[in-house]
């Protein structure tokens, strides 16, 4: 028998007393008990990385057509956005700086898993198919030429005419400046006849709740090229 010839709340270890009683502790250190038997007062809130309530589960942001942002409450009361579906996003033409809204196709290359290329996840720096549309519409007015066109087309069917409207003296003289300068990536222009080009999304879609990037150029696409190949062939 315990203390007053009662029954103690607890299994316990030495002599009964007060501060003798242990509590069952299966939560970890986070809502353990005092030696008191009383509740402390929890200074945190749940969340999944903390030990005692398991593991956090990943969160995989999948290509789709609707867009899906989840806002998640964190330290002091600040939120970060997880996008769980995305379609869309801000990718930038760096060479040319121009930037466009545009549609993500497909997942084609990931480093680190290829269970998150099957599965179209969408994280950094994961290699993406995008919609190149808005950045040929964008090209061809800012330098009045064809890019990505079959050899033999029409100028003035190209984007209704787009290319041979007529323009003052003033903006002409300032295209053909632009011209002079005009150069785009041959394996990047080979992209642009298929109307597909190979993206890098930079941005953290499961934290800022976008998916921005950027179109590879350069030696960056020509490794990345050869990788995608190299996977395909196995």
């Amino acid at each position: 028998l315990g203390v007053n010839g009662l029954l103690p709340r607890f299994p316990v270890t030495g002599p009964v007393g007060r501060n003798q009683t242990e509590r069952p502790n299966g939560k970890g250190n986070v809502r353990s008990g005092r030696t008191t038997a009383e509740d402390p007062s929890v200074a945190r809130k749940k969340e999944g990385y903390v030990d005692s309530f398991g593991p956090r589960r990943p969160n995989h942001k999948r290509t789709g057509p609707t867009d899906d942002t989840h806002t998640v409450r964190t330290r002091g009361g600040n939120k970060k956005y997880r996008a769980l579906r995305l379609d869309c996003g801000n990718f930038s033409w760096a060479s040319e700086h121009c930037t466009r809204k545009t549609r993500i196709i497909d997942v084609v290359y990931n480093a680190s898993n290829n269970e998150l290329v099957r599965t179209k996840t969408l994280v950094k720096n994961a290699i993406v198919m995008i919609d190149a549309t808005p950045f040929r519409q964008w090209y061809e007015s800012h330098y009045a030429l064809p890019l990505g066109r079959k050899k033999g087309a029409k100028l003035a069917d190209i984007e209704g005419g787009a290319l041979v409207k007529k323009r003052s003296k003033k903006l002409e003289k300032k295209i053909k400046e632009r011209q002079k300068v005009a150069k785009v990536d041959p394996l990047l222009e080979e992209q642009f006849m298929t109307g597909r080009v190979k993206a890098c999304i930079s941005s953290r879609p499961g934290q800022c709740g976008r998916c921005d990037g950027y179109i590879l150029e350069g030696k960056e696409l020509e490794f990345y090229t050869k990788k995608i190949k190299s996977k395909k062939g196995k």
